[in-house]
């Protein structure tokens, strides 16, 4: 009897749905930082469309095109033709994703065929640096920054959403309450992934590893109060962060918007340096 296929035929146009890790795991080598986010899913459950919230497509070998498609639509592989057609897959589906993101030059061109039937986006940020850091950090740490603790939760969710809505525009406790939300930073704390500065019980600066493998930390999240501003606490912060990745055996890294030049500014003087541009595309 001959070995079952590797993939499983999604459709006329041959997207096939990967079926073994080995067959991604090339592409996630190569461009570790790049696949991060689904690599480190495929990592924690292997390729079970349940466990990871997606599937893995490609039209021909992984290697070639390859795309991850669930709530969230994440390219990593493929010219701008793979593009199209892994987005008129997209559009056959009953209901769209919530966002696109990752490398800008895969995301956009997918982006451009959604949006003729899709209609605008909540928001485009077309250009958004993706940072690494191999290196110890080039200012100081912050010695009061730490993994958060679970009694700590509640105080940490204040400052996780009002993070979220001005970064993301909405609120993460629409639809359940936000329980959801909740579970998912009760999560990253329970896996020392949450750090945190606190004074009298408050949240001052915040930021978490929202994914990991076993060569890179992607640092997300990052916040300070807005009445500590100005201090240096978001530098030196997610340089304390930075470190623990590091430390860890990993290179740590984090995409910013291109217009937040505060931002920018902060992870220049830690040394986090350009490694490419990712694209992000909010959906409603």
């Amino acid at each position: 009897m001959s070995a079952p296929p590797l993939f499983r035929i999604a459709d006329a146009r041959r997207i096939s749905v990967v079926r073994e890790v080995a067959q991604v795991q090339q592409v996630f080598d190569e461009d570790p930082v790049g696949t991060c986010m689904v690599a480190a899913r495929v990592g924690d459950h292997g390729l079970d469309p349940v466990a990871i919230g997606g599937e893995l497509w490609t039209r021909s070998q992984p290697t070639e095109s390859l795309c991850f498609a669930g709530v969230n639509l994440i390219p990593m592989r493929g010219t701008a033709a793979d593009m199209m057609v892994f987005a008129d897959k997209v559009m056959s589906a009953p209901r769209r994703c919530s966002s696109l993101v990752g490398r800008a030059e895969l995301v956009l061109p997918m982006w451009q065929q959604l949006a003729q039937v899709w209609g605008p986006a909540r928001d485009v940020r077309d250009c958004q640096p993706l940072l690494t850091l191999s290196d110890a950090p080039q200012c100081a740490v912050d010695p009061a920054v730490r993994p958060v603790r679970m009694d700590e939760l509640d105080a940490y969710v204040v400052a996780a959403v009002d993070m979220f809505i001005g970064e993301v525009g909405v609120d993460p406790r629409m639809g359940d309450g936000g329980r959801g939300y909740r579970r998912r930073l009760a999560g990253l704390i329970a896996a020392g992934r949450a750090w945190a500065r606190f004074e009298d019980g408050q949240v001052v600066f915040k930021a978490e590893i929202g994914a990991q493998t076993s060569r890179v930390g992607q640092i997300q999240g990052v916040w300070v109060h807005p009445d500590w501003r100005g201090r240096g606490l978001g530098a030196a912060g997610t340089a304390t962060l930075a470190s623990a990745v590091l430390r860890s055996g990993r290179t740590a890294s984090l995409y910013v918007n291109d217009f937040n030049a505060p931002a920018r500014a902060i992870y220049r003087r830690i040394g986090f340096n350009q490694l490419g541009t990712y694209a992000t595309v909010l959906l409603d």
